[in-house]
This record gives structure tokens, sequence and C-alpha cells, in this order.
């Protein structure tokens, strides 16, 4: 037999009837002391979301507008200044090192080569590289031996007292060099000036047989590389580059620019260049030393570096 069936219990749930009873202050009272809630706070009514106005969102922007000028006006000017302390640095580094190479390469030149000149906005400087150089046999050892160097018909070898200096094909012996200008004694020209052919430990050859001029009264003589130019071209009329040309062939006149070769450029934004050459004594073996002044000025963005160097020439031939 069945169980009787269990009487349904039903519960009448007013929604109405909750709100209205949460809603009262006792209520309110009772949740927030259980969920720690402050009485007013507890609004079960939803609230729409609410944004922002235009008004607040240009007050906002004029605000921070203002805070961002403020500030630029504090940070502008170490700013600029970083900038500029920047700039002038590098500018004096690139006109230095220009000058230094300068420098650097006319101690090595042969003596009495170096000549200056000007052809509209551009400033030349040219120099023969040497490489070393020696001293020739003049008279036979204490034997009657020895390759000499005659100075009345012309010669194709001789020997070198001492050490054997770099000889590289190209090279030119150069003796008594006493002038950059004329016909006489002058390696632009060429009547001092003979071709290296080969060598050995003791003895240079020369093709073809060369007569010199003059003899050295030290008995020295120079190896020759090769012909050198810097040439400057300032602004505003020209470039504004310094470039330095090696390797072309030696000429006389001095090539105003060089062709052939190679060239590189050494700086930019050239706004002012001078070379100046100064020999002392009157010319030729008297002008034992000479005096090269080197101006070079760079600008850029309102910025200008201007240095001055001098370097000492020795022109014993």
């Amino acid at each position: 037999m069945l169980p009787p069936p269990r009487p349904k219990i039903r519960f009448k749930f007013q929604v109405s009837s909750f709100r209205s009873r949460v809603s009262s202050p006792g209520w309110r009272v009772a949740l927030g002391s259980v969920f720690n809630l402050k009485p007013e706070t507890l609004n079960l009514k939803l609230r729409e979301a609410r944004g922002f106005t235009l008004v607040e969102m240009i007050m906002v922007i004029v605000i921070t507008g203002i805070i961002g000028a403020v500030v630029a006006v504090f940070i502008r000017r170490p700013v600029e200044s970083y900038v500029d302390v920047a700039r002038r640095g590098e500018l004096s580094d690139i006109a230095d090192t220009a000058l230094r190479r300068i420098t650097r390469d006319v101690r090595t030149a042969l003596p009495n080569s170096i000549r200056t000149t000007e052809v509209g906005n551009v400033k030349y400087l040219e120099y023969l590289q040497t490489s070393g150089g020696g001293r020739y046999r003049a008279a036979p050892d204490s034997a009657g031996g020895g390759n000499t160097l005659d100075f009345i018909a012309a010669d194709a070898s001789f020997d070198v007292i001492g050490t054997m200096p770099d000889l590289d094909a190209g090279n030119s012996i150069v003796i008594y060099n006493l002038s950059p200008t004329g016909t006489t004694a002058n390696a632009y020209a060429g009547d001092n000036r003979g071709a290296f052919s080969s060598n050995t430990a003791t003895t240079i050859t020369l093709s073809p047989a060369k007569l010199y001029p003059f003899q050295s009264p030290s008995k020295r003589f120079q190896v020759v590389e090769h012909a050198v130019t810097y040439a400057c071209d300032p602004l505003p009329a020209g470039a504004g580059e310094l470039r330095r040309y090696w390797g072309y062939g030696i000429v006389n006149p001095q090539p105003t620019p060089p062709t052939g070769g190679s060239n590189a450029l050494l700086a930019t934004n050239i706004s002012a260049c001078s070379f100046t050459y100064s020999a002392s004594g009157a010319s030729g073996a008297t002008a034992r030393t000479g005096i090269l002044a080197l101006n070079l000025e760079i600008s850029e963005a309102g910025e200008t570096v201007r240095l001055f160097q001098q370097a000492h020439v020795n022109n014993v031939p």
C-alpha cells in the first residue's frame, strides 16, 4: 500500500514587501552591522551610470596645458644649454681632428716642398709626402770600393750608408730640394727627383739614370711617396668642405684641384679657412725652418668654432 501523499507547502514571497522592509531604517541598520557598511550607502535602487561633461573635459585640458607650460619654462634653458654645449664640443672635435691631421702630415713633408695658393674661393695647400731617407755614398771606402753617386754624369745606382729605408714601386729619390718653385733644385719640376726602380740590401737602382744638379752637404736623400693636397672650400660661396687629395702625379705648376689619385672628405660646414706658410731666411739652403699657420672655422645652427694652429716644418734638405 502506497503511503499517503505529503501535503504541499507553498511559500509566498512578495518582492515589493521585501523591498519595503529592506529599505526601512531598521533593516538598513541591521544590514550595515552585518556587512560593515554605513546605513546611508545601502540603497538598493539602481543608479544610472554618470560620465563627465564637455566643460569638465575642457577644464582638465586647460589645467594640463598650464602645468605643461610651467614645467617647460623651467626645463627649457637646461635642455638648450645641453644641446649647445654638445654642438660646440662636436664642432671643436671636428676642427681639431682636421688640424691635427694636417699638422702631422706636413711634419713628414719633403723639405722646401710646401706650397700654397688660392683659386677663387678655394684655398690649396700642397706638399710632397716622404716615407724616409738616408745617406748616399759620395766617396769610395778605405779599400777603394763602393758604388758612389756621380754628380758629373747620369748615374743609375748608388750605395746607401747605414740602414736601407723602406722603398716601394712608384717612389722617388730626391736630393737637395731647395724650393717648391722654379726649375732648379725643385722636386715638382723634377730636376732633382729620380725614379726608384729596385734595391738590394745596400744599393738603390734608378730607372732611368739620373744626373742630380747639386750634391747635398750632408750627403742626404729623401724617399718621396706622392704629392698631397688639402683643399678648403668655405661657405657661403663654396661647398663648405675640407678635402684631402693624394696619390696623383707630381706636376708643376700646382694643380687646383689635383686630378687622379684619391680624395677623402675631412670636414664639412667650413665657414672660413686659411693656409699661410712662411720660411725663415730668404730662400733655398738658408730657409732651414718654416712655419705653417692654419686657421679653420666651422659653423652650424648659429654656433661657430674657430681654431688656430701653427706647425713647425723642418726644411733641412
